[in-house]
């Protein structure tokens, strides 16, 4: 390898831990104002969302319909699609159908705050 490819690639490698460094940092920064996580762990199961949702901390939530939600906050994106942090996650529970019309997901029909004490929970 030449000096320059060498040091190319390191500026390269060193450019990707600095990425992954805050990507983390945002992550870490994924407060939900205005969200209470024990109301939306009691909203995940009155909703029933455990029938198609893995839920941690909810036992009965065993669904495999969709996907597991244990790690939530180290996902990058919602849906593959949509930039995971909160306002897109409170608007993906609230409406999941508008933001991607041929998702699996329902439309909860549940209102701001509790979709931000969902989302609060799936954060913690």
């Amino acid at each position: 390898m030449t000096p320059n490819r060498a040091a190319r690639l390191s500026c390269v490698v060193a450019a990707g831990v600095v990425l992954c460094a805050c990507a983390r940092s945002e992550r870490e920064k994924l407060i939900v104002p205005g969200g209470d996580a024990e109301r939306g762990r009691a909203a995940l199961v009155e909703l029933e969302c455990g029938a198609c949702h893995r839920i941690p901390g909810i036992p009965a939530a065993r669904g495999t319909v969709g996907p597991p939600l244990d790690g939530f906050r180290e996902r990058v994106y919602i849906a593959g699609r949509h930039p995971n942090v909160p306002d897109h996650l409170v608007a993906w529970i609230r409406g999941a159908p508008s933001l991607d019309p041929g998702t699996a997901m329902p439309d909860l029909d549940v209102s701001e705050a509790e979709a931000r004490d969902i989302a609060a929970y799936l954060y913690r």
